[in-house]
């Protein structure tokens, strides 16, 4: 299924319980011809675990799958993994870089300032859980 608007990744059923299956993606296989490889932190070489929950299909384990997303989950991904820290750093830099002088200083608040957006974002795990989901199709 090649559509610009999805991304696709290979892997194998790990595991399935509960309504929820485990994909080991092979990353290397799918991604020499995705538009996204550059950004997608899938696109490393090693392995990565995704959790699909409430498959429409039943799978079994060692069975090889797609695992399909649209495109748009992707950049909300980018968005909130890459976009909003980066925002975070550059405006505590600029801000911080009013108060003082000592770049010692803006530079450990322009880190800091992350602490509290991850811890935050951990809350919303759940939440992130629904909207970045991912579609299953047998190979």
């Amino acid at each position: 299924m090649q559509n610009s608007n999805i991304i696709e990744h290979c892997g194998i059923v790990e595991s399935v319980e509960n309504n929820v299956v485990r994909i080991n993606i092979l990353s290397a296989s799918a991604c020499s011809s995705c538009h996204l490889k550059g950004a997608c932190s899938a696109a490393e070489t090693e392995n990565k675990i995704v959790e699909v929950f409430n498959p429409e299909k039943k799978f079994s384990i060692g069975e090889e799958v797609n695992v399909i997303a649209k495109e748009s989950i992707g950049f909300k991904a980018l968005f909130y993994g890459y976009l909003f820290p980066f925002i975070f750093i550059v405006s505590t830099l600029i801000i911080t870089s009013f108060f003082t002088d000592n770049e010692a200083i803006i530079g450990l608040l322009s880190l800091v300032v992350l602490v509290p957006y991850y811890f935050i974002l951990s809350f919303y795990k759940e939440k992130l859980k629904k909207i970045f989901t991912f579609k299953l199709q047998k190979i």
